[in-house]
Protein backbone atom coordinates (compact mmCIF):
# COMPACT_ATOMS: atom_id res chain seq x y z
CA UNK A 1 0.00 0.00 0.00
CA UNK A 2 1.12 3.52 -0.74
CA UNK A 3 1.84 5.81 2.21
CA UNK A 4 2.57 9.51 2.61
CA UNK A 5 6.24 10.08 3.52
CA UNK A 6 7.29 13.36 5.16
CA UNK A 7 10.35 15.40 4.24
CA UNK A 8 12.61 18.16 5.51
CA UNK A 9 14.57 19.82 2.69
CA UNK A 10 17.42 22.01 3.95
CA UNK A 11 19.04 24.76 1.92
CA UNK A 12 21.43 27.31 3.42
CA UNK A 13 20.50 26.05 6.88
CA UNK A 14 16.75 26.62 6.54
CA UNK A 15 13.75 24.46 5.73
CA UNK A 16 12.72 25.26 2.18
CA UNK A 17 10.75 24.00 -0.78
CA UNK A 18 12.51 24.76 -4.04
CA UNK A 19 12.08 24.08 -7.73
CA UNK A 20 14.54 21.22 -8.11
CA UNK A 21 15.78 22.03 -11.57
CA UNK A 22 16.87 25.52 -10.52
CA UNK A 23 19.27 24.54 -7.74
CA UNK A 24 22.82 25.78 -8.39
CA UNK A 25 25.78 27.03 -6.38
CA UNK A 26 24.30 30.52 -6.67
CA UNK A 27 20.95 29.62 -5.14
CA UNK A 28 17.58 28.31 -6.26
CA UNK A 29 14.04 29.35 -7.11
CA UNK A 30 12.23 29.09 -3.80
CA UNK A 31 8.58 28.17 -3.33
CA UNK A 32 8.72 28.40 0.45
CA UNK A 33 11.14 29.38 3.22
CA UNK A 34 10.07 28.38 6.72
CA UNK A 35 10.38 30.55 9.80
CA UNK A 36 10.42 27.33 11.83
CA UNK A 37 13.56 25.26 12.42
CA UNK A 38 14.04 21.77 11.06
CA UNK A 39 13.65 20.42 14.59
CA UNK A 40 10.05 21.69 14.71
CA UNK A 41 9.11 19.61 11.68
CA UNK A 42 10.93 16.57 13.06
CA UNK A 43 9.12 16.87 16.39
CA UNK A 44 5.79 17.15 14.57
CA UNK A 45 6.48 14.02 12.55
CA UNK A 46 7.43 12.20 15.75
CA UNK A 47 4.25 13.33 17.49
CA UNK A 48 2.18 12.11 14.55
CA UNK A 49 3.99 8.77 14.31
CA UNK A 50 5.26 9.26 10.77
CA UNK A 51 8.15 7.00 9.81
CA UNK A 52 10.54 6.91 6.88
CA UNK A 53 10.75 10.63 6.25
CA UNK A 54 13.89 12.04 4.71
CA UNK A 55 16.07 15.00 5.62
CA UNK A 56 17.97 16.22 2.56
CA UNK A 57 20.96 18.56 2.83
CA UNK A 58 20.97 20.60 -0.36
CA UNK A 59 24.53 21.84 -0.35
CA UNK A 60 26.74 23.13 2.51
CA UNK A 61 25.63 24.93 5.63
CA UNK A 62 22.92 22.46 6.61
CA UNK A 63 24.71 20.12 9.00
CA UNK A 64 23.61 21.79 12.24
CA UNK A 65 19.96 22.00 11.19
CA UNK A 66 20.01 18.34 10.13
CA UNK A 67 21.59 17.27 13.41
CA UNK A 68 18.95 19.18 15.37
CA UNK A 69 16.17 17.48 13.38
CA UNK A 70 17.64 14.05 14.11
CA UNK A 71 17.95 14.88 17.79
CA UNK A 72 14.27 15.83 17.85
CA UNK A 73 13.23 12.52 16.28
CA UNK A 74 15.99 9.95 16.83
CA UNK A 75 15.49 6.81 14.77
CA UNK A 76 12.60 8.31 12.84
CA UNK A 77 14.26 10.09 9.91
CA UNK A 78 16.65 9.25 7.10
CA UNK A 79 19.36 11.71 6.09
CA UNK A 80 20.97 12.36 2.73
CA UNK A 81 23.17 14.88 0.98
CA UNK A 82 26.94 14.44 0.79
CA UNK A 83 26.94 11.00 2.41
CA UNK A 84 30.25 9.12 2.10
CA UNK A 85 31.95 6.24 3.94
CA UNK A 86 33.72 8.87 6.04
CA UNK A 87 30.55 10.42 7.50
CA UNK A 88 27.82 7.78 7.11
CA UNK A 89 28.41 6.23 10.53
CA UNK A 90 28.42 9.67 12.17
CA UNK A 91 24.95 10.48 10.85
CA UNK A 92 23.62 7.16 12.13
CA UNK A 93 25.14 7.90 15.53
CA UNK A 94 23.42 11.30 15.46
CA UNK A 95 20.08 9.53 15.22
CA UNK A 96 19.38 8.88 11.53
CA UNK A 97 17.49 5.64 10.94
CA UNK A 98 19.23 5.29 7.57
CA UNK A 99 21.61 7.22 5.34
CA UNK A 100 20.72 8.15 1.78
CA UNK A 101 23.50 8.15 -0.81
CA UNK A 102 23.66 9.38 -4.40
CA UNK A 103 26.64 11.31 -5.72
CA UNK A 104 29.29 9.14 -4.06
CA UNK A 105 28.07 6.12 -6.05
CA UNK A 106 28.08 7.81 -9.45
CA UNK A 107 31.42 9.56 -9.79
CA UNK A 108 32.37 9.89 -13.43
CA UNK A 109 28.79 9.41 -14.59
CA UNK A 110 28.54 5.66 -14.10
CA UNK A 111 27.30 3.53 -11.23
CA UNK A 112 30.41 2.48 -9.31
CA UNK A 113 29.75 -0.83 -7.59
CA UNK A 114 33.14 -0.75 -5.85
CA UNK A 115 32.03 2.47 -4.15
CA UNK A 116 28.88 0.77 -2.93
CA UNK A 117 31.06 -2.02 -1.56
CA UNK A 118 33.17 0.59 0.22
CA UNK A 119 30.10 2.13 1.79
CA UNK A 120 28.77 -1.27 2.87
CA UNK A 121 31.92 -1.83 4.87
CA UNK A 122 30.76 0.88 7.30
CA UNK A 123 26.94 0.60 7.10
CA UNK A 124 24.62 -2.38 6.80
CA UNK A 125 22.26 -2.79 3.83
CA UNK A 126 19.33 -2.23 6.19
CA UNK A 127 20.83 1.17 7.10
CA UNK A 128 21.22 2.28 3.49
CA UNK A 129 18.90 4.05 1.05
CA UNK A 130 20.09 4.60 -2.52
CA UNK A 131 18.84 7.79 -4.12
CA UNK A 132 18.17 7.36 -7.84
CA UNK A 133 16.85 10.87 -8.41
CA UNK A 134 16.76 11.50 -12.12
CA UNK A 135 16.03 13.67 -15.11
CA UNK A 136 14.60 12.54 -18.44
CA UNK A 137 17.02 12.80 -21.35
CA UNK A 138 16.40 11.31 -24.80
CA UNK A 139 13.40 9.35 -23.48
CA UNK A 140 15.43 7.69 -20.72
CA UNK A 141 15.58 8.53 -17.03
CA UNK A 142 19.17 9.20 -16.03
CA UNK A 143 20.51 9.54 -12.50
CA UNK A 144 21.10 13.20 -11.58
CA UNK A 145 23.71 14.01 -8.93
CA UNK A 146 25.26 17.17 -7.44
CA UNK A 147 21.92 18.66 -6.33
CA UNK A 148 20.33 17.28 -9.53
CA UNK A 149 22.52 19.42 -11.80
CA UNK A 150 24.84 16.71 -13.14
CA UNK A 151 23.04 14.22 -15.35
CA UNK A 152 25.00 10.97 -15.46
CA UNK A 153 25.13 8.23 -18.07
CA UNK A 154 23.44 5.81 -15.67
CA UNK A 155 19.92 4.93 -16.77
CA UNK A 156 17.33 4.26 -14.10
CA UNK A 157 15.83 0.97 -15.22
CA UNK A 158 15.12 -2.59 -14.11
CA UNK A 159 18.75 -3.59 -14.59
CA UNK A 160 19.96 -0.93 -12.15
CA UNK A 161 17.39 -2.00 -9.57
CA UNK A 162 18.58 -5.59 -9.97
CA UNK A 163 22.19 -4.55 -9.32
CA UNK A 164 21.08 -2.94 -6.05
CA UNK A 165 19.03 -5.93 -4.89
CA UNK A 166 20.07 -7.04 -1.41
CA UNK A 167 22.51 -4.15 -1.04
CA UNK A 168 20.14 -1.39 0.04
CA UNK A 169 16.94 -1.47 2.05
CA UNK A 170 15.13 1.32 0.20
CA UNK A 171 15.16 3.43 -2.94
CA UNK A 172 14.38 7.16 -3.08
CA UNK A 173 13.61 8.87 -6.38
CA UNK A 174 13.15 12.60 -6.88
CA UNK A 175 11.84 13.40 -10.36
CA UNK A 176 14.01 16.50 -10.69
CA UNK A 177 12.27 17.77 -13.83
CA UNK A 178 8.97 18.25 -11.97
CA UNK A 179 10.26 18.75 -8.40
CA UNK A 180 8.60 21.77 -6.82
CA UNK A 181 6.37 22.60 -9.79
CA UNK A 182 3.09 21.21 -8.36
CA UNK A 183 1.97 20.27 -11.87
CA UNK A 184 1.44 16.59 -11.24
CA UNK A 185 3.55 13.48 -10.73
CA UNK A 186 5.58 11.81 -13.46
CA UNK A 187 3.17 8.93 -14.05
CA UNK A 188 5.46 7.01 -16.38
CA UNK A 189 8.25 7.02 -13.82
CA UNK A 190 5.95 5.99 -10.96
CA UNK A 191 4.55 3.11 -13.00
CA UNK A 192 8.07 1.94 -13.85
CA UNK A 193 9.18 2.12 -10.23
CA UNK A 194 6.29 -0.12 -9.26
CA UNK A 195 7.44 -2.71 -11.81
CA UNK A 196 11.14 -2.51 -10.93
CA UNK A 197 11.37 -2.25 -7.15
CA UNK A 198 11.59 -5.18 -4.77
CA UNK A 199 12.22 -2.99 -1.69
CA UNK A 200 10.33 -0.01 -0.25
CA UNK A 201 10.53 2.90 -2.68
CA UNK A 202 9.61 6.55 -2.25
CA UNK A 203 8.84 8.92 -5.12
CA UNK A 204 8.95 12.72 -4.83
CA UNK A 205 8.18 15.36 -7.43
CA UNK A 206 5.20 17.31 -8.72
CA UNK A 207 2.49 16.13 -6.32
CA UNK A 208 -0.34 18.66 -6.32
CA UNK A 209 -3.35 17.05 -4.62
CA UNK A 210 -4.36 14.34 -2.20
CA UNK A 211 -5.57 12.39 -5.23
CA UNK A 212 -1.92 11.88 -6.15
CA UNK A 213 -1.64 9.41 -3.28
CA UNK A 214 -4.42 7.36 -4.87
CA UNK A 215 -2.83 7.72 -8.28
CA UNK A 216 0.60 6.57 -7.07
CA UNK A 217 -1.02 3.62 -5.32
CA UNK A 218 -2.83 2.66 -8.52
CA UNK A 219 0.11 3.14 -10.88
CA UNK A 220 2.65 1.35 -8.67
CA UNK A 221 0.30 -1.35 -7.39
CA UNK A 222 0.92 0.00 -3.90
CA UNK A 223 4.67 -0.56 -4.08
CA UNK A 224 5.72 3.12 -4.06
CA UNK A 225 5.21 5.75 -1.35
CA UNK A 226 4.79 9.46 -2.05
CA UNK A 227 6.42 12.57 -0.63
CA UNK A 228 4.43 15.79 -0.97
CA UNK A 229 6.35 19.04 -0.61
CA UNK A 230 5.43 22.40 -2.09
CA UNK A 231 1.70 21.64 -2.35
CA UNK A 232 1.47 20.83 1.37
CA UNK A 233 -0.03 23.44 3.70
CA UNK A 234 2.78 23.07 6.26
CA UNK A 235 5.16 24.22 3.50
CA UNK A 236 3.03 27.14 2.39
CA UNK A 237 0.94 25.22 -0.13
CA UNK A 238 -2.83 25.40 -0.51
CA UNK A 239 -3.63 22.20 -2.39
CA UNK A 240 -2.97 19.48 0.22
CA UNK A 241 -3.70 19.44 3.94
CA UNK A 242 -1.13 17.73 6.14
CA UNK A 243 -3.96 16.40 8.32
CA UNK A 244 -5.49 14.68 5.29
CA UNK A 245 -2.17 12.96 4.60
CA UNK A 246 -2.12 11.74 8.20
CA UNK A 247 -5.66 10.44 7.81
CA UNK A 248 -4.62 8.59 4.63
CA UNK A 249 -1.82 6.81 6.47
CA UNK A 250 -3.94 6.01 9.50
CA UNK A 251 -6.57 4.44 7.31
CA UNK A 252 -3.88 2.07 6.05
CA UNK A 253 -2.21 1.29 9.37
Amino acid sequence: MTLFRPCIDLHQGRVKQIVGGTLTDGGARENFVSERPASWYAARYKEDGLLGGHVILLGPGNELAAAEALAAYPGGLQVGGGITPENARLWLERGASKVIVTSFLFEGGEFREERLDELLRVVKPEELVVDLSCRKVDRAYRVATNRWQTVTETVVDESLFSRLHGRASEILVHAADVEGLCRGIDEELVRNLGHWTSVPCTYAGGARSLDDLSRVEELSQGKVDLTIGSALDMFGGTAVRYEDCLAWNRARS
